[in-house]
């Protein structure tokens, strides 16, 4: 009998060169209950096919990834996101999940105004509520470490993501904790607790690791690998009543590299060691 990791849940974006068919294979052989989808993966086999393999393989999806990249000025540029991100509630609702990922967006070509990409992440979460109610899916908000600011995600703290979240229904907006965007955060417990199981939507895990390879988006290690202390951000995020998926999410040329069922029993014997006795 292959083991039951409960609530963890394995995020396709750990295993990224398998297909859909392989990756919800591999979490299932390897004792999952939940996996994490990427829109590229389901684009590739079509909505539909991709309806009919999850619902063959058994699996919850804890999340579907990603929505956002809506900070550009006001044109075409910014109402083909919005509409992007209404297909992608769409795709969250069909494959049977409430929770769609956000990365918000950095700065657009040629701009240095922080101050309104960040107030423009809200003007589109305002555009883009009524379409998350209808479709009875969670528009998820991910802080993103500082140093991608620029060019990948304008909200970089918990706090800051939480400020834009409550202006909306917590139905309809909430946020992403994820250990190694948010480790180095003074404020984080702090925050974690503000949130509070309302707003949390997704408890993602990995590690900080140095050094850091040359592509930043690729310095996420395996849990324990790295510089990240779980134990206080597991227990403050428990602390909130949150009961949801917790995903491991991880870019690494090493991992990717990697067969997959290897990874699959690594990051869950990892996430017993080092997470799941906090919860």
């Amino acid at each position: 009998m292959s083991p039951d990791h409960g609530r963890f849940s394995l995020n396709q974006a750990t295993i990224k060169y398998a297909s859909l068919a392989e990756a919800l294979q591999v979490a299932r052989e390897a004792g999952y209950r939940s996996i994490g989808l990427w829109r590229e993966p389901v684009q590739e086999v079509g909505l539909d096919t991709a309806v009919a393999l999850v619902a063959e393989s058994g699996l919850r999806i804890s999340s579907l990834c990603r929505g956002g990249f809506f900070t550009a000025l006001e044109g075409a540029e910014r109402a083909a996101a919005l509409d992007d991100n209404r297909r992608a509630l769409d795709e969250a609702h069909r494959l049977g999940t409430d929770t769609l990922v956000l990365v918000c967006g950095g700065l657009p070509a040629g701009s240095r105004d922080l101050a309104g990409a960040r107030r423009r992440v809200g003007d589109a979460l305002a555009a883009l509520v009524p379409d998350a109610l209808a479709a009875g899916v969670r528009l998820a908000l991910e802080p993103l470490h500082p140093m991608y600011a620029a060019d990948r995600a304008v909200i970089n703290t918990l706090g800051q993501a939480l400020d834009i979240a409550e202006q909306f229904p917590v139905q309809a907006v909430g946020v992403v904790v994820d250990t190694f965007h948010l480790w180095w955060d003074p404020d984080l417990l702090a925050q974690i607790a503000r949130a509070g199981s309302d707003r949390i939507t997704s408890y993602q895990i990995c590690d900080w690791i140095t050094p850091m390879p040359a592509d930043n988006l690729l310095a996420r290690g395996v849990p324990g690998d790295g510089h990240i202390d779980f134990a206080p951000l597991t227990r403050a995020v428990a602390a909130t009543g949150y009961a949801g998926d917790i995903e491991c999410e991880i870019f690494n040329a090493d991992v990717w590299n990697t067969p997959y069922a290897e990874v699959a029993a690594l990051v869950a014997e990892r996430y017993h060691q080092l997470v799941e006795p906090h919860l």
